[in-house]
């Protein structure tokens, strides 16, 4: 369904989902008629024992001295469990974004997919969530704004002063539009391409400087299979005498075995 998590591994893990969004998108959508997608919910099966693997790679650094690294991911849907006093559907990951393991959990129904955390999570994340990550039906082009949050606590020391940091949190969700995409498991007709961004401005304690963060992924999700792709781009601005890091990752369906729903 939604293996669809922005990172931001460099301190700013916030969970998938992703998100962010400096700027409303008051930018101009094109001129043609708005379409509406039926059967949205086919683009994002989560049927218990579904598989997907994905071929990753990862370029993290300063501007001067990019690492490049290439990591393999498998998606599993493992299970149900209740949070929040609703049900949600598990879905284990072995190493996204190159990470280690993790557990995200989503709720789909009729209205849309909602994002309930991952697990290990992030003291920021559990703030944040639960948020929806898609409407019902989709349509296109369409955006809307996923939270808002203000001063809420980063969970991170980032400027070693002994005090975890407040963070300022916007994330948007945008629709683009449909697109053929080829992968290492094949070419996709007609999926649809969807843009999360995050923007994060993180209020360092010690020397009351603001630092910001920001992650913007894209990614293409293909009828009866799921995310066949995304790519991700995070930022985050220097402190004090350091650089800065720009990280970029990029994951690829390389693999898929989606189970058939039980019939009632």
């Amino acid at each position: 369904m939604v293996k669809y998590k922005g990172n931001m591994q460099t301190g700013l893990t916030v969970g998938l989902c992703l998100l962010l969004g400096l700027y409303p998108w008051s930018v101009a959508f094109s001129a043609e008629e708005p379409v509406t997608i039926s059967k949205s919910e086919e683009y994002f099966p989560d049927t218990l024992g579904s598989r997907w693997t994905y071929r990753g790679q990862i370029s993290e650094g300063p501007l001067q001295s990019v690492e490049l690294k290439f990591f393999t991911n498998v998606s599993t849907v493992s299970g149900t469990k209740t949070m929040n006093g609703v049900t949600v559907t598990v879905f284990h990951d072995t190493n996204p974004g190159d990470h280690g393991p993790s557990d995200s959990f989503y709720r789909r129904d009729a209205v849309g997919i909602v994002y309930y955390g991952s697990d290990p999570g992030t003291p920021l994340e559990k703030q944040i969530t639960p948020y929806q990550i898609f409407r019902f039906p989709l349509r296109i082009p369409s955006s809307f704004q996923q939270f808002d949050r203000m001063g809420v606590d980063f969970g991170s020391d980032m400027d070693r002063d002994q005090t975890d940091e407040k963070v300022d949190t916007q994330g948007w969700s945008k629709v683009i539009g449909r697109e053929t995409i080829t992968v290492p498991a094949g070419t996709f007709q007609d999926a649809v391409k969807v843009e999360a961004r995050m923007n994060m401005k993180i209020h360092l304690s010690g020397s009351r400087h603001t630092v910001s963060g920001i992650d913007v992924m894209t990614a293409w999700f293909a009828k009866g299979v799921g995310l066949v792709k995304y790519s991700e781009r995070q930022e985050l601005s220097a402190i004090k005498e350091d650089r800065g890091v720009i990280t970029e990752i990029t994951e690829e369906l390389e693999d898929y075995d989606i189970k058939a729903a039980k019939s009632h």
